[in-house]
């Protein structure tokens, strides 16, 4: 077997056993392709790569000023690549079984004040042809905590309008019921009745909320670019990412005394530590909780 046999069946393997998203596939390649051509510089199959390779490529990355965060998704996408070979007899050893992630400290996202995004709304041109798309599509994200492939794929069936809430396929397609707020349901209301009902909507794509100028379904760019040019007429300094409604989306509702737990369903977390980061935005938020609960206080 050859490196690219290996990351071909590996793919395929993500794809279809796994069920991933095409994005988080993707990523995984990316990074066992930069092993794979290490390895070749070195002369090396998958099969017959060490322990002791897989620290020189982890110097090699640190000599390129690879960041510890990028190091250490770097080094989880390759122990998931080992893994599978252990699990189809590829390989009897793991060569990354004492290999070990950079310690990375915590990074805590950017979020925007509820006044941020108010401006952030306030300046689209809504007399513009797409205007009242991007109205729904801030509003959505805001009001939802959407990740970009969950508002891209968003689809007109998945809404429902009286209960106000939303069926939301995230990663690995799990399936979560998301509440949605009022106002986001005005505006895409609006665009759907009024703007999206005049175009020429090409076929497969029916059934999706947001659609480009040519009818088809939007893509994760397209989101980025148009949150980048929105964010530069608003005036606001910060680095602005579809993310950081979803950050903001959390936070505000922690912040508001919203329960954890709760706030995990909507994110659509596996795990209750991912969403915990939110807890660490604000330290008001923080010493408030101390100063409420705390019995010495």
């Amino acid at each position: 077997m050859s490196w690219q046999t290996a990351i071909k069946e590996f793919k395929y393997y993500l794809s279809v056993e796994r069920s991933l998203a095409q994005n988080s596939v993707e990523s995984y390649l990316r990074d066992i392709n930069k092993l794979a051509d290490y390895s070749k510089k070195i002369e090396k199959d998958e099969k017959s790569v060490s322990t002791k390779d897989i620290r020189n490529f982890i110097s090699y990355l640190n000599d390129n000023k690879i960041s510890a965060r990028s190091q250490a998704r770097i080094i989880s996408g390759i122990k998931a690549f080992y893994k599978y070979l252990i699990l189809e007899d590829n390989i009897k050893e793991d060569p990354t079984l004492l290999i070990e992630n950079p310690k990375i400290g915590l990074k805590l996202p950017e979020v925007l004040s509820v006044e941020e995004v108010d401006i952030i709304l306030s300046s689209i041109d809504l007399s513009k042809k797409q205007g009242q798309r991007n109205k729904a599509i801030i509003e959505t994200l805001y009001s939802c905590g959407l990740r970009v492939s969950e508002l891209i794929n968003l689809k007109i069936s998945n809404i429902n309008f009286k209960e106000e809430y939303l069926k939301v396929i995230g990663k690995g397609n799990k399936e979560r019921l998301t509440p949605i707020g009022s106002n986001a349901l005005k505006y895409i209301k609006i665009y759907i009745n009024e703007i999206r009902v005049h175009q020429k909507i090409i076929k497969g794509n029916e059934d999706t909320v947001f659609l480009n100028n040519r009818g088809k379904k939007l893509t994760r760019v397209m989101i980025f670019t148009l949150i980048k040019r929105i964010l530069e007429l608003s005036g606001i300094k910060k680095n602005v990412s579809p993310h950081t409604f979803r950050h903001s989306f959390a936070t505000h509702l922690i912040e508001g005394g919203a329960d954890l737990r709760a706030v995990q369903e909507m994110l659509g977390h596996e795990s209750i530590t991912t969403t915990e980061i939110y807890t660490h935005l604000n330290k008001d938020y923080l010493r408030s909780n101390i100063m409420q609960f705390h019995p010495r206080s």
